[in-house]
């Protein structure tokens, strides 16, 4: 009966996922040929990634682990770890006052109507393709000079072993922040992976836990940013995964 349920809860996402997309995608669709207007785009994916969220029963609660404060007229990478699909939805729920594009993968454009969106707010990475890889810095430092902010999740992806706590970390994120002197802006996510997994047969409607760890000043060494940020990180999910 359990998994019927999940079942049925994944369906009603789907449909969640057309009405919102259809409703709330086309508004995105024309506003991103424009690249000065992707500020107004970013409000209608924030509506829909609120609506997606809380549409299938999540919540979250934000505890700040740093006094640190963002600054609206700044430009930053922003890192989490990786667990669930929803972890999309939660970051632009987050980032209200910086509109972010995501480092993704190019196999997301075969989605029907979402693709279309997805490749015009996303930098796609085909991450068999050494030169599509080296490519994300110039299109990152693209998107950031029009303004917004990235999101890369360092992880890369998902660990099919679900008992992995936190994967390794690509170098990414930290040689975009050390090529173009961007800050690193962390957080940590808590419950996602149980509350919205993979898996579609399980999973329930629940309450994450966020936490702001802070802002990590860019340097010349990617190395030591990205050994920082994992530590944080997990020292973060070491500490409150209960």
């Amino acid at each position: 009966m359990t998994k019927i349920l999940n079942y049925l809860w994944r369906f009603w996402m789907l449909l969640l996922a057309f009405v919102f997309t259809i409703l709330f995608g086309i508004p995105v669709y024309i506003l991103s040929f424009n690249k000065k207007h992707y500020k107004y785009a970013y409000r209608f994916i924030r509506c829909w990634s609120y609506c997606m969220f809380y549409g299938m029963g999540l919540r979250y609660d934000l505890k700040k682990l740093s006094p640190q404060k963002l600054d609206k007229n700044k430009q930053y990478v922003f890192i989490s770890n990786h667990t669930s699909i929803m972890d999309i939805m939660l970051m632009c729920i987050l980032c209200a006052d910086h509109p972010i594009c995501f480092v993704g993968k190019k196999e997301l454009v075969k989605i029907p109507i979402f693709g279309t969106i997805y490749k015009r707010i996303c930098v796609m990475v085909d991450r068999k393709s050494a030169r599509s890889r080296a490519d994300v810095y110039r299109r990152c430092a693209e998107k950031m000079e029009e303004g917004n902010s990235i999101v890369i999740f360092p992880e890369g992806g998902v660990p099919d072993d679900t008992s992995v706590i936190l994967d390794e970390f690509k170098d990414g994120a930290f040689t975009l922040s050390s090529k173009h002197n961007s800050p690193i802006v962390i957080f940590t996510f808590i419950g996602l992976k149980e509350i919205f997994p993979f898996d579609s047969s399980k999973g329930y409607p629940g309450k994450a836990k966020v936490y702001f760890n802070g802002i990590l000043t860019p340097s010349d060494s990617p190395k030591d940013l990205k050994t920082s940020a994992f530590e944080t990180i997990k020292k973060t999910l070491l500490k409150h995964y209960n």
